[in-house]
């Protein structure tokens, strides 16, 4: 044998070694098609057994474990005043509800819509003809039935034959509404808002004993629809509040159309309650809370397995409020009464601290020259402008005083007459010229001098006064008073923390409008709303910051029982938007000024009828001459603070188009402080 081997090797040739080597090739070949063939075969075995021998298996296996997160609703914020006291709170109510589960058709629904009709009554007063069209044709005989009535049907889109059958539904040319069909189509209807594995309610207020026994009875053939809660707001200090902390949207009317985009993208469903205007709307990511997740487990017949908690869910943050309840609702039976009729559009008034811009109070009423109907209207404190008058002529002259027109030393100018190109503009006590007299600064407050205001605002433009010569200012005099109003927050948001906020008016200048420039000087042109006059009083009391005037001072949680006020997880600071950069010394002028309004000797002193309110105050009086439908009319305001010696709080008022001889802004002042005093806290003495 080792004879043979030995033989073999000692006889190859060159050749021989060459043909073996290129014969290595296609069997290298060979065997890697050979193990690729392999690996097609087993794949091919394993394939066929998991989709034909074990394919019924996985079906069911897949089938029967769908799982899906469902979310829950969670009891809302509460809302509290300064005090603790409960303002806004929520009550919970017996609901049936409605989860729609994966898969679920329209037919589904209308199958349940149907039975449940027979077990609850639900309003049907917003439902329309199309709504009942789409329940009715939801059943899929029906929607047969309508199609053969309707001519060329074969031949149209389905899209095309639905809509043809709805307006022959709407027309009534298919069957006739019963009550027990709009029963069910308002239930249906319910149902079409809610998306997968999201709950919408069915019935939440109202909801009989009886409802409640026969859902439940027959749940389990009511797929989706369960016996469930409902929170709504209560108000246990009345409803008035709502003017203040604003509105929730039903789940029946949902979310509200202007932003359902937006909240549908943060999560919301279409039919959930959202904050929908003031506090509720401002505050709605602390007050909405987060909702539960629940773990859903489906079968293949869209039957729930299993729902296990994943999260409980946390109800809302609550707020706490600047605002003392008591006060607030003073404030609101104080303005309401206050009324002086004729062409009278309402009063509005607001209380802050002057050091923090806490909102202490603020209420407001519209009322209808034509109907004399007065509606609560809080929020016009914070949206209705208004020609306010003569409580600008402080920031006036601490504009002058900034530009160094007048000085605290040397502020003395004539009240007279100014006549320019063929008019004639006054102060209300020297219409002719025949009571001209010297006044300083302190004393134009006193005396509200018109005159005053105006020769300050002809100094600021560069114009040399001549009495009937053309009023020849440069038309940039519109912009240098409204920068300095400005500075002080008149004709700008304050910032305030409510939505709807006004900036003001502003009337036209220009060269063309020149001679109205004179009447921005004291008051009598552009329109300011009554929060921008409280916060312009607080510059004046705490030394020159403009402050943002706030409703919320905390944010605060909840106690286990989730009855209490929890504890404080947030405090809003008071925030400081810009400092007036005027003096102590030229301050002083304008204290003094203001004090002399309310306790000063001269006969002209506008404020004197307020000089019996205690503790004692300063103020600034206000009239503009206004209109009401091409009639005459006159529009009272006032600034105070109080005490007038380091004041605790200052409030802002305003009575637009009331009858010239009509109103009275001093006793609307002294009625405020009475109830604050009373309400809020003793009066120093």
């Amino acid at each position: 044998m080792g004879n043979f081997f030995g033989r073999f090797f000692k006889k190859r040739t060159r050749s021989t070694r060459q043909s073996n080597e290129a014969n290595t090739i296609p069997f290298r070949l060979n065997l890697i098609f050979f193990v690729v063939g392999l690996l097609f075969i087993v794949l091919i075995w394993k394939l066929a057994d998991l989709q034909i021998i074990q394919g019924n298996y996985f079906k069911s296996t897949v089938s029967q474990n769908n799982n899906y997160t469902k979310y829950g609703n969670v009891p809302r914020g509460k809302i509290y005043d300064s005090t603790g006291k409960l303002m806004v709170g929520n009550e919970s109510q017996r609901a049936i509800t409605y989860t729609r589960l994966p898969s679920v058709s329209s037919k589904d629904m209308y199958q349940t819509a149907t039975q449940l009709g027979d077990y609850i009554t639900v309003p049907t007063n917003h439902l329309n003809k199309k709504q009942i069209a789409q329940y009715y044709l939801a059943n899929t005989s029906n929607s047969a039935n309508a199609e053969k009535q309707i001519n060329g049907a074969s031949s149209m889109s389905p899209d095309k034959v639905q809509a043809e059958e709805i307006k022959k539904f709407v027309a009534g040319d298919i069957v006739p509404i019963t009550n027990k069909m709009k029963n069910a189509a308002a239930i249906f209807n319910s149902m079409s808002g809610a998306y997968t594995l999201s709950t919408t309610y069915i019935k939440y207020n109202k909801v009989s004993a009886k409802e409640l026994s026969l859902v439940g009875e027959h749940q389990s053939e009511l797929p989706g629809v369960e016996v469930g809660s409902n929170w709504v707001r209560n108000y246990p200090e009345g409803k008035e509040v709502q003017t203040v902390t604003g509105s929730v949207s039903s789940n029946k009317s949902g979310l509200p159309e202007d932003r359902v985009n937006s909240l549908l993208a943060q999560g919301y469903s279409q039919n959930e309650s959202v904050g929908i205007s003031d506090l509720e709307s401002q505050y709605e990511p602390i007050l909405k809370g987060s909702k539960s997740q629940t773990n859903v487990k489906v079968s293949s017949s869209n039957q729930i397995i299993s729902q296990m908690v994943k999260y409980p869910g946390k109800a809302g943050d609550n707020l706490q409020l600047t605002i003392n309840s008591k006060f607030q609702n003073d404030l609101q039976k104080i303005v309401r009464k206050d009324q002086a009729g004729g062409y009278g559009t309402g009063t509005y008034a607001v209380a802050m601290n002057p050091y923090t811009g806490a909102v202490i109070g603020m209420a407001g009423v519209d009322r209808d020259p034509k109907t004399n109907k007065i509606t609560q209207n809080d929020m016009g404190v914070i949206s209705r402008p208004i020609t306010m008058g003569s409580v600008v002529k402080p920031a006036m002259e601490l504009g002058a005083l900034m530009k160094g027109i007048i000085t605290p030393e040397n502020s003395v100018q004539t009240d007279q007459p100014i006549k320019n190109g063929g008019g004639t503009k006054s102060s209300w006590f020297n219409p002719t010229g025949a009571h001209d007299i010297q006044l300083t600064a302190q004393d134009a407050l006193e005396d509200s001098s018109n005159s005053y205001m105006m020769q300050l605002a002809m100094k600021e433009a560069g114009y040399k006064y001549v009495p009937g010569a053309p009023l020849n200012m440069n038309p940039a005099i519109f912009d240098t008073l409204r920068n300095n109003f400005k500075q002080f927050g008149l004709g700008v948001k304050t910032g305030i923390d409510l939505p709807g906020e006004s900036a003001g008016i502003q009337g036209p200048s220009g060269f063309a409008n020149i001679g109205k420039a004179l009447d921005e000087s004291y008051g009598n042109y552009d329109g300011y709303t009554t929060i921008q006059l409280a916060q312009y009083v607080s510059i004046i009391a705490n030394g020159g910051y403009r402050l943002k005037p706030q409703l919320v001072q905390n944010i605060r949680g909840n106690t286990k029982d989730n009855s209490k006020l929890g504890a404080i997880k947030e405090t809003i600071r008071p925030q400081v938007l810009s400092k007036v950069p005027f003096t102590e010394a030229q301050r002083n002028v304008i204290l003094q000024g203001m004090y002399q309004v309310v306790h000063g000797t001269s006969p002209y002193r506008t404020g004197m009828t307020t000089n019996e309110i205690k503790p004692s105050i300063s103020a600034k009086t206000g009239t503009a001459q206004t209109f009401y439908d091409g009639n005459e009319t006159a529009t009272l305001s006032m600034i105070a603070m109080a005490p007038y010696k380091n004041p605790h709080v200052v409030i802002a008022l305003s009575m637009p188009n009331l009858p010239e001889s009509a109103g009275n802004n001093a006793q609307l002042a002294a009625d405020i402080l009475n109830a604050y005093w009373k309400d809020v806290e003793h009066a120093p003495k």
